[in-house]
């Protein structure tokens, strides 16, 4: 027990590893970048004071972007989502599969799930022992079921998901942006040191390395972020793109994708104007939730004009003045659960239906 306790410790220790490494890199661009070039190479003025300028711009998205990417827990499933005591103690009691199959379909009725396993049963975590919401998968690093799981990425070393998704491709962006311009705006010093047209130096050393890390990093970023943008045009993630997800009608690779510009609405929010910045985009009350997003799976019919004024009149008594909430619990799985549509009846629909 201890020695397992030991190892998982070193092993959250190390993981910290490739972060350092690039932190160690991006503070090395810095110096080399800010002093060693601006400093003691450039000897104008006003093309010193643009290239700080705009450098800076783009170091600090760089920095805001990476921290929030690495600092932002992932989405997890809710308690609605775990057995309760005595559903558990009835599925461990239990020895067939057919019928521990049977219960978890049991208690699924009453959850927004249209996805299954291959087999076509109820996806279920005996980890985590929570029934998996549509597009959630276990992370064994993380040891969660993480909501709308893409990967977990070592270079942040964080799992990317719904809750973090728009900052790690954000950060992407902002890496890509980075390299582009120390590698535009040091390819003429590196030319000028290359042929010698400059003294050597310690700035040599460092124009010359800052060039060809600038260009490496930039290749890879390249076809990283282009393979992310295809993901985020066709609403998938990377788990999904090697493997359909598996609806009741069978498995459909397009069975999330609801068109581009609602696919994008899902990762960066409907407000364009914070698309480029590292902040949640996704602020839902109730009642806009509701008419933008109703529950996936149902369409909310009206009941009788009373019942929906008794809808409106719980809605707003549950609302706190002034509250926004944080935009990782509005997943539709989450919604219905925290946000029961009183008033209305649910019809269930088509998956197809439901998506378009």
């Amino acid at each position: 027990m201890a020695l397992s306790r030991g190892l998982r410790c070193c092993a959250r220790v190390f993981s910290w590893i490739p972060v350092l490494i690039i932190t160690s890199v991006v503070l090395w661009s810095y110096y080399a970048y800010v002093f060693e070039l601006c400093v003691f190479t450039i000897s104008n003025t006003l093309e010193k004071v643009a290239y700080l300028l705009v450098f800076h711009v783009c170091f600090v998205m760089f920095s805001w972007t990476y921290w929030k990417a690495i600092f932002t827990p992932p989405a997890t499933p809710c308690k609605k989502f775990q057995l309760s005591y005595s559903d558990k103690d009835r599925y461990e009691r239990e020895e067939r599969p057919d019928a521990q199959k049977q219960i978890l379909v049991d208690i699924a009725k009453s959850l927004p799930i249209f996805t299954r396993a291959t087999s076509g049963a109820i996806r279920f975590c005996d980890r985590c022992q929570v029934l998996k919401p549509d597009r959630s998968h276990h992370c064994s690093v993380c040891e969660t079921c993480v909501l709308k799981m893409d990967h977990h990425c070592p270079w942040v070393n964080n799992c990317v998901g719904f809750s973090n998704y728009k900052f790690f491709l954000l950060f992407l962006s902002y890496s890509m942006v980075y390299c582009v311009f120390i590698s535009a705006s040091v390819f003429r010093f590196f030319i000028n040191f290359w042929v010698g047209d400059l003294p050597n130096g310690p700035a040599k050393f460092h124009v010359l390395f800052l060039m060809f890390v600038a260009l490496m990093f930039l290749v890879s970023l390249m076809f990283l972020l282009g393979y992310h943008c295809w993901l985020v045009v066709q609403n998938r993630s990377t788990l999904e793109a090697f493997s359909a997800p598996v609806f009741t009608t069978g498995p459909d690779r397009n069975g999330f994708n609801v068109g581009i510009r609602r696919n994008l609405q899902q990762v960066f929010g409907d407000n364009k104007r914070l698309w480029f910045l590292p902040i949640c985009t996704r602020f839902y009350t109730p009642t806009l939730f509701l008419e933008r997003y109703p529950p996936v799976g149902f369409i909310l019919q009206p009941c009788s004009w009373r019942d929906t004024l008794l809808f409106l009149e719980v809605l707003y008594s549950n609302l706190v003045p002034g509250e926004i909430p944080s935009c990782r619990f509005y997943t539709p799985t989450l919604f219905l659960e925290r946000y029961p549509p009183v008033g209305f009846t649910l019809q269930p629909c088509s998956w197809r239906d439901t998506l378009l």
